[in-house]
């Protein structure tokens, strides 16, 4: 492996001094909604008790006023609205796309702006979350890779882009269809937005366990996937504390092409990457692990590399993710045509491995990762200086 200067986090992702005011409720696990519930004056039996209360109402019911909480008296719905608040990100702007795909711009504490796209299909509905504001990893395939890192969200920032998403689709309460998510509008979720999920990894942890609880949104592990670019020290971390699927962005069958199109490959490499998902199945007792692969026109979508990407992965338990590129203003590169595609995920699948290829999906509504955000931050530019007319691309959204 070429030797390189170790990719690290942003200073801004440290832990950040807790601001002050009323303590948000959302976000917090079980057992420290416990302990924040005793710090405010209940007794642990009475705390235990009243958290799994407010659990419920949160999350199973999707509440958002303490009013709401009828089986609290009324005075102590008045102490909880004097001490505590349940916030979510704010929906900014919404896109609907002709092929029903919504995309959501939120804003975060700080006035910060991630994107959460829901796509629906005929069996499942899928919510792509984000887990950074930015990212560190400049893959230059991606648009979110143009974007410089600003911080890691909480975990309450990251279940609540669930939440809000569960309101615009009108699925709460949650307790009708808890036992049979096939019946869901929103089935599966996968962290595949912006930013990179083992970068930020307690926060993911707890938002997905909240997830994942049976007494509220109650998905099952392997209706959540989290997508990394290969974070190697964080991957059995994420089979013993998360269970759920695990996807790779992988993208290219040598290093050389890998470290121009996923530069975190310089760090740890091909091989050393493939030696420690080869462990994850067991580690999660999940089925297999889903390779990501954008087509990208003349650089990773040939016959050779669709049979080096075979002889790659062999013994693996794996499906492959062919993604012909959704372009974006600005990128150096091309969608790969379609028939190569199609003979490509044809080489793979003689092999005995699933290739679905993925259907763009919303691309009238900029669903490619951070295209919205980044709408929004040059019409905020052009508002500041209205002397400059705005670009072609910077109309208001609406």
């Amino acid at each position: 492996m070429t030797a390189t200067a170790p990719i690290t986090q942003d200073v801004l992702t440290l832990p950040r001094k807790p601001s002050e005011g009323p303590v948000n409720l959302i976000g917090l696990s079980r057992s420290a909604l416990v302990e924040t519930l005793i710090e405010h004056g209940l007794a642990e039996k009475k705390a235990k008790m009243r958290s799994n209360q407010i659990w419920q109402w949160i999350y199973q019911k999707g509440v958002r006023s303490f009013d709401q909480m009828t089986n609290l008296s009324k005075d102590y719905r008045a102490e909880l609205a004097s001490q505590f608040v349940l916030a979510v990100p704010e929906v900014v702007n919404k896109k609907v796309s002709t092929d029903g795909t919504r995309k959501y711009l939120m804003r975060i504490a700080g006035g910060h702006e991630v994107e959460t796209v829901y796509i629906p299909e005929v069996d499942r509905g899928t919510l792509c979350i984000s887990s950074q504001v930015g990212c560190t990893l400049t893959c230059s395939f991606c648009h979110t890779g143009t974007q410089r890192l600003v911080r890691n969200l909480t975990a309450a920032e990251i279940i609540g882009q669930v939440m809000v998403a569960r309101d615009d689709l009108g699925e709460w309460p949650a307790a009708e269809r808890t036992r049979n998510s096939e019946t869901r509008l929103l089935s599966n979720i996968v962290l595949m937005g912006m930013g990179e999920p083992l970068y930020n990894f307690d926060n993911v942890r707890d938002a997905m366990k909240i997830a994942m609880d049976p007494e509220g949104i109650c998905l099952s592990r392997r209706r959540i996937t989290l997508s990394t670019s290969g974070v190697v020290p964080e991957i059995a971390k994420t089979a013993e504390q998360i269970g759920c699927l695990l996807a790779v962005s992988f993208h290219a069958t040598t290093d050389d092409v890998r470290d121009t199109l996923v530069p975190i490959n310089r760090k740890w490499n091909i091989e050393t990457l493939l030696a420690e998902l080869r462990a994850y199945p067991k580690l999660s007792n999940s089925e297999r692990i889903t390779f990501e692969y954008v087509m990208i026109k003349g650089v990773n979508d040939s016959d050779a590399d669709a049979r080096r990407l075979i002889q790659l992965i062999r013994g693996i338990p794996a499906k492959i993710n062919l993604i012909p590129f959704n372009e974006w203003p600005g990128s150096p590169y091309e969608r790969s045509d379609w028939k190569r595609i199609e003979a490509f995920s044809e080489i793979i699948f003689k092999a005995g491995y699933a290739s679905p290829i993925r259907r763009p999906r919303g691309e009238d509504i900029m669903a490619a990762c951070g295209q919205l955000k980044s709408a929004s931050e040059k019409i905020r530019k052009s508002r500041v200086k209205p002397d400059k007319p705005a670009s072609a691309d910077a109309q208001p959204l609406r």
